[in-house]
């Protein structure tokens, strides 16, 4: 994943499947994700298709990722230095 291109030696840098990217502090998760053109966050169990963040605001949980471990929703987690994000069904699969 190639970084932000809008990035600033200010940004924050974290991990997403092992792969450093970098955004603003203060943005969500999702949305920094999102910055960094990752929209697929997870697979739906029923038939495979790719599922992100659609509310941006913690109700539809399709944006579950894992954070350190950690089940979250990525809509609702301020992006942290060197968190480490899984994608997937928010365990790495």
């Amino acid at each position: 994943m190639p970084p932000s291109p809008s990035a600033t030696p200010s940004d924050i840098a974290f991990q997403v499947d092992g792969r450093t990217v970098r955004a603003p502090a203060g943005l969500t998760l999702a949305a920094a994700l999102l910055e960094n053109g990752i929209r697929a966050l997870r697979r739906s169990p029923v038939d495979g298709a790719p599922r992100g963040a659609f509310c941006h605001m913690g109700v539809c949980q399709e944006c579950v990722v894992s954070v350190d471990g950690r089940r979250v929703r990525a809509c609702c987690v301020t992006v942290r230095p060197g968190m480490a994000v899984t994608l997937g069904d928010g365990h790495g699969g």
